[in-house]
């Protein structure tokens, strides 16, 4: 007799047509999409790799440069009633306003002489808080070429930005490998506050200036570096910063020097070459006293222009609504964000914090010019800014730590997740700040 198997066995195989082969996956669009993006990804960085590393760089700043626009350009869709211009307005109209104007208004009226105050005789917001190289290559370049100001100033701080980026490469290069350098790289061109390289603003030429004084210094080439420096105090103020930085360097530079003598010494041995030679010595001395002395140039030259010794302090204090007190602005700011007791101690958390992250292996790395340079940035702003929302625009000069953030993991998850989360950032300060959006009490937070 036979029948049907009354126990386990194999399960009748399914029609063909409804049969998955093992170990592959349903085609699905979506999934095609992917792997035709990820291939097509791939292929596109494996070609870029072969480039020269200027061309990488030029692509990357490139490609920032143009997911800014499309953030700027998105936001002016938005844009309502503002001082400057109707509702909606272009990409050219939208990127030239807030301190834009105030560049225009050096080309076209210069500074003025007189600083003007109002009835009680405080002084008002005027173009002496403005240095005069960025202004004078726009009113160079318009006369050479005819264009509007507005147009030139444009230009220059792109190519300016453009430039700071291959400077900024080679800075790099000094302290890691090409492919961590060009991170680092791309990190800069996409910063939150990244935007501001491509307005008529004067940061991209001081990060020029300043990252070709800082690569000068690096090859120790200090005398060639004068020059630079002396440039770069006439377009922000970073002049006194740097000249700190400089004059650190100088006694590290000397007790390097005096301390391997001595060791030499102790060992019975015959003095070798010191780490720095007399020669470069003295020139790191003189480029401590030459940006020394220009860090004051700009406030002597609106002195001697409006007979006011304090025409530029005055002026700069304007914004912030009260004299100039050191330290104080930031107690202020704490006291407003955590109260009374938190407050007073939010701001030696906060140099505790960044000590803590100078002394990480990443930024370790950076070498000690570098990290001078961000502690004595850094310093500065403690001791003379006051913290606000243009607070995030002055961090830029601190473009080196991009490096450092580079450096804390080869993963490409981990830095393409920070270079995404810049680029995110950038909707945030370009739709929270750039953008105008008349507050209760009346006119908005400056970018």
């Amino acid at each position: 007799m036979t029948g049907a198997a009354s126990g386990p066995g194999p399960r009748p195989a399914a029609d063909s047509s409804e049969r998955t082969p093992a170990g592959t996956l349903e085609a699905r669009p979506s999934s095609v999409v992917t792997i035709a993006l990820s291939t097509a990804a791939a292929r596109l960085w494996a070609v870029a790799a072969r480039w020269p590393w200027w061309v990488q760089v030029v692509m990357i700043y490139a490609a920032a440069r143009l997911v800014s626009a499309c953030i700027f350009m998105s936001a002016a869709l938005h844009q309502g009633v503002n001082p400057w211009f109707p509702a909606k307005p272009d990409y050219w109209h939208f990127i030239n306003i807030w301190d834009a104007r105030w560049y225009g208004e050096v080309i076209a009226n210069g500074y003025p002489s007189t600083l003007p105050v109002d009835e009680a005789g405080n002084v008002q917001e005027n173009a002496w808080a403005f240095y005069p190289l960025f202004p004078l290559l726009g009113r160079t370049v318009s006369a050479a070429t005819g264009i509007i100001p507005a147009v030139s100033l444009t230009l220059i701080a792109m190519l300016a930005g453009l430039g700071a980026s291959l400077v900024i490469y080679a800075l790099f290069r000094h302290r890691a490998a090409h492919v961590p350098a060009l991170w680092a790289v791309a990190l800069f061109a996409c910063f939150p506050v990244s935007p501001i390289l491509q307005v008529p603003y004067a940061e991209s030429l001081n990060l020029l200036l300043l990252a070709s004084a800082l690569l000068l210094v690096l090859r120790r080439q200090y005398l060639a570096a004068i020059p630079v420096a002396v440039l770069m105090c006439l377009s922000r103020p970073t002049g006194v910063p740097f000249a700190a930085m400089a004059g650190i360097l100088f006694l590290y530079r000397l007790w390097e020097a005096w301390r391997g003598g001595r060791q030499q010494a102790a060992a019975g041995l015959q003095p070798g070459t010191p780490a720095h030679s007399p020669r470069e010595l003295w020139s790191l001395a003189g480029l401590t006293a030459a940006v020394g002395a220009a860090a004051l140039l700009w406030p002597a030259i609106a002195w001697a222009a409006t007979g006011d010794m304090e025409a530029y302090t005055k002026t700069e204090t304007v914004w912030r609504g009260h004299d100039l007190v050191p330290f104080k602005p930031w107690f202020d700011t704490g006291v407003l964000l955590f109260g009374p007791v938190l407050g007073l101690a939010a701001p030696f958390v906060f140099v505790a914090v960044f000590a803590l992250f100078m002394l990480s292996r990443p930024v370790l790395q950076l070498g000690v010019e570098l990290r001078l340079w961000c502690a004595c940035y850094m310093g500065y702003l403690v001791v003379f800014l006051h913290p606000q929302t243009s607070t995030f625009r002055m961090l830029l000069p601190l473009f080196p730590l991009a490096l450092g953030a580079a450096l804390v993991s080869r993963s490409r998850a981990y830095r393409g997740a920070v270079l995404a989360m810049f680029v995110l950032l950038q909707i945030v300060w370009v739709v929270w700040l750039w953008a105008w959006a008349e507050l209760p009490g009346g006119g908005d937070y400056p970018p």
